[in-house]
């Protein structure tokens, strides 16, 4: 079963998904998104994945795409059902691996409404020359490791989500492993770990591809200097998009930059105006 939490009363019959990324769970301040977005007049619906958070599923830390899209299907049924809420006026939000998902589900699902795509996952190329080819291989071996136990029925081989730069981990960029705690108010209570044969079935996902698809406006949000999720993927995403809108926030931000302080700030009322404005919901409420 996926966890489901609603931020604030249903004030309108516009909603909006959330979901994390590459291991992540609502704690990891997807509440400061759904608050802003609350605030404006948007009620918003955040998830964990089965096998993460507060969802349940075993082995515990397994990420399937398969599965995490199924979720993403599942939490747009649910909000679909709820009363007051317009079936036609249910928007995506998603970020890094969740922003490859959401556009994904857009270019399959022609109900929805927008979607909001930041710092997104885009495909296997971007995210192997983001990682190095030493860590790319020896996220390779986990993979083959972890699948070998699975076919035995053993426990699973996890690795890291993040990890310092020169030891194993999903994402062991310079900035990755500080800023991923960082987005836990407790940042022992992150379980920082992800069952490793994600390390084999990611090479065939590239949301990117389907871009032309997504028929709602579609809002991508890009860093110049993200060392996780490569800018200039996205940047080709949004233009492939037929409804697509491209924020550019320059140098200076890295992959977690985007979630604290000003950069948050900034980035949250960019979404927040794009989901106004596209949800009809113009003149903008202001926060509070």
């Amino acid at each position: 079963n996926t966890y489901f939490a609603q931020v604030g009363e249903m004030i309108g019959p516009e909603t909006l998904l959330e979901a994390h990324g590459f291991g992540g769970v609502r704690e990891a301040r997807l509440w400061a998104y759904a608050e802003r977005f609350r605030d404006a007049g948007i009620a918003a619906l955040v998830f964990d994945y089965r096998h993460f958070g507060a969802s349940t599923g075993e082995p515990r830390q397994l990420l399937s795409i398969g599965r995490q899209q199924d979720d993403w299907r599942a939490a747009i049924a649910y909000a679909r059902s709820l009363a007051g809420i317009d079936p036609d006026r249910v928007a995506l939000w998603g970020t890094s691996f969740s922003g490859g998902h959401v556009v994904a589900l857009a270019a399959e699902d022609g109900r929805i409404a927008t979607a909001t795509s930041q710092s997104p996952y885009t495909n296997r190329l971007a995210a192997l020359a983001a990682a190095g080819p030493r860590e790319a291989a020896r996220l390779t071996v986990a993979g083959i490791l972890d699948g070998l136990a699975a076919l035995r029925g053993a426990e699973p081989m996890r690795i890291p989500v993040v990890a310092p730069p020169g030891r194993k981990g999903a994402m062991s960029q310079p900035t990755a492993y500080e800023g991923y705690r960082a987005l836990f108010d407790d940042p022992d209570r992150f379980r920082n770990e992800v069952c490793g044969r994600i390390a084999l079935t990611i090479t065939s996902y590239a949301p990117d591809r389907r871009a032309a698809d997504v028929r709602c406006p579609l809002l991508v949000c890009v860093l110049a200097e993200d060392e996780v999720t490569p800018a200039a993927p996205a940047r080709a995403m949004a233009r492939r998009a037929p409804r697509g809108e491209l924020i550019d926030y320059g140098p200076g931000l890295g992959h977690f930059s985007i979630y604290v302080g000003e950069p948050f700030e900034r980035t949250v009322a960019d979404q927040t105006a794009f989901l106004r404005r596209n949800l009809g919901l113009e003149p903008a409420v202001e926060p509070g």
